[in-house]
């Protein structure tokens, strides 16, 4: 019902107008009302050693494979550490994402709901993650050829024939999930997945549309919508952040280039963002001239 907007605590046109906004979402509620089932948050410590949020990623995070293999790494290499330590285990990240995906499935798929993760393919630069999370989660790791629609569900190609698909862990983003919806072009995605979406035969995590929550430009108002929607004060805080859409914050942000890290709203994976203290001059008054 939009009652965040027209009470004037996101700007309207911040949402309507980026590039995530999804209209095909409208009048519809995934299954369970869910619509992130996998996050991830930034933090960072400030210089007074207190946890900031620096980001939150609400499309297709992704990383969580490093950490796994970082940790068994570490555990090998200074085991008595971890024993000393108590650090709490991160192991089990793999079965607590199945349980996550198939407490979402929809009601027709019975006792048995079958998990996908659809990737964009070798050639992603995340596949390794892809397909790190596949295996241990012991789900079939898939591409868009690899599944079909007919009568508003799912199928996954078998060499015993269609197998119904109820949860799709997708790893590509809205533009490619669907050509006879979004992007024509696209060969990765599955046509029609939208209308079997739509008649709530399928689970899509994270849902369509979320790139909207994880635009840079809507980060700043996060602690309003806590506030808004739940009455509660935010636990951790944002990072101080100044908006270049407003003309007095731009102006600040133009003088102290140096200090700052800026980034472009509706990006993602580090691109088009300047990381000030460690700059050339050269780079900032390139970086000056696209803003101003």
């Amino acid at each position: 019902d939009r009652r965040i907007l027209r009470d004037g605590i996101v700007p309207e046109a911040l949402v309507l107008e980026s590039k995530c906004y999804r209209p095909e979402m409208i009048g519809f509620d995934p299954p369970g009302k869910q619509y992130v089932h996998v996050v991830g948050t930034d933090l960072i410590r400030d210089a007074n050693g207190q946890f900031l949020v620096l980001e939150d990623n609400a499309r297709t995070p992704s990383g969580v494979s490093y950490v796994l293999e970082n940790r068994g790494v570490m555990k090998k290499v200074f085991p008595k550490l971890f024993q000393q330590c108590k650090v709490r285990r991160v192991e089990d990240y793999p079965q607590r994402l199945r349980a996550a995906l198939l407490s979402v499935a929809p009601e027709s798929a019975g006792d048995s709901p079958t998990i996908v993760l659809l990737t964009p393919g070798p050639y992603n630069s995340a596949y390794f993650e892809h397909s790190f999370l596949a295996r241990n989660m012991g789900v079939e790791l898939v591409t868009g050829p690899d599944l079909f629609v007919f009568d508003d569900k799912v199928f996954l190609k078998t060499t015993h024939g269609p197998k119904r698909v109820s949860v799709i862990y997708r790893r590509i983003d809205d533009d490619f999930l669907d050509p006879t919806v979004f992007r024509a072009d696209s060969l990765l995605g599955v046509a029609n997945l939208m209308k079997a979406y739509r008649a709530g035969n399928v689970t899509l995590a994270n849902a369509v549309g979320t790139g909207v929550a994880d635009d840079k430009a809507v980060y700043p108002f996060v602690e309003d919508m806590i506030r808004f929607y739940l009455s509660e004060e935010p636990i951790l805080r944002n990072v101080p952040t100044y908006i270049c859409a407003r003309r007095d914050d731009l102006l600040y942000v133009i003088d102290h280039l140096s200090e700052l890290v800026v980034k472009a709203v509706n990006g993602s994976g580090g691109y088009g963002m300047l990381m000030g203290p460690t700059s050339t001059a050269k780079e900032r008054a390139e970086f000056r001239d696209k803003i101003q």
